[in-house]
């Protein structure tokens, strides 16, 4: 194809519309992080820690989350978490009228990408489960796409948990892409917010997994519901399912106030710039 013709296609085709963009950015984000990582963990469900184990979940929601930046970063930023969102609009750096939005496109995402997890391993499923779909015992496959506690684990410690860690997250998001810290170089981003993923996994997983993403979890625990698993999925764990929504929320919220109480109230305005024409490197593409 000519390229007057893909010009042509693109004339005709493509969005005018910003919200659009970013609409189908982030929903295509955290479908490609749902899709590495619900399928790392159903590769080590389905074959028994044969092909796979907790260091290759960490590696799957890892690079899940690098290539989801990579995808929908210099469109909507990225956010592919409605906690990151939030965090966002409390710095004004996204408007509160695409918050919605945003969190829309995430959980959305989240579904359709479990069910193409769901459509990979079918097979596997069906002959692991011989067709009964457990949420707990030992030969449970819910936990593949949704998390669940410990038995160790209270409904109190879970939410501490799921706030402490979110709140890590957010606050190393912040510096990472703040241009007047250290931030990382122009393209490095998706690396470095990938690894805060895995210190984060390696660190904090022992609980209940690391959701540290409502639309993460509730839109694959929505999708085991209705996909055959039941409404056991909301009862298991105490009534657990509202925890790794809430507890994120809260510690978006937490970690964004940390981080500009601590770091990002006290930098020392430069002065005036030259004017080039170009944007900060930095600089949210959601703030417009």
């Amino acid at each position: 194809m000519g390229h007057e013709s893909m010009t042509k296609i693109k004339e005709k085709f493509s969005l005018k519309h910003a919200i659009i963009k970013e609409f189908l950015a982030e929903f295509l984000g955290i479908f490609v992080l749902i899709l590495f990582g619900c399928g790392a963990v159903a590769q080590a469900v389905l074959s028994k820690g044969a092909l796979g184990g907790p260091l290759t979940i960490h590696i799957g929601f890892t690079l899940g989350v690098m290539m989801a930046v990579f995808v929908a970063g210099g469109v909507s930023g990225a956010h592919v978490n409605p906690a990151v969102s939030l965090a966002m609009v409390l710095l004004g750096k996204l408007p509160l009228r695409k918050f919605p939005v945003y969190v829309l496109a995430q959980f959305l995402g989240a579904f359709v990408g479990s069910c193409a997890v769901y459509a990979l391993y079918y097979d596997a499923l069906m002959a692991f489960t011989n067709g009964d779909l457990m949420v707990t015992g030992d030969n449970a496959t819910a936990n593949i796409f949704a998390s669940y506690p410990a038995k160790h684990l209270s409904t109190l410690n879970g939410f501490v948990d799921q706030v402490i860690a979110t709140a890590a997250l957010i606050l190393c998001i912040l510096a990472i892409t703040d241009a007047k810290n250290l931030g990382a170089p122009r393209g490095m981003e998706p690396l470095c917010i990938g690894l805060v993923v895995m210190a984060i996994a390696v660190s904090m997983g022992f609980n209940c997994g690391y959701p540290i993403n409502p639309a993460r979890d509730l839109g694959p625990r929505l999708f085991t519901a209705v996909a055959g698993w039941g409404l056991d999925v909301f009862r298991a764990g105490g009534c657990w399912w509202w925890v790794p929504v809430a507890g994120p929320m809260v510690g978006g919220v937490v970690g964004a106030s940390v981080y500009f109480l601590l770091v990002e109230l006290h930098h020392s305005e430069p002065d005036a710039p030259e004017e080039t024409g170009t944007k900060d490197k930095y600089e949210m593409i959601t703030v417009s």
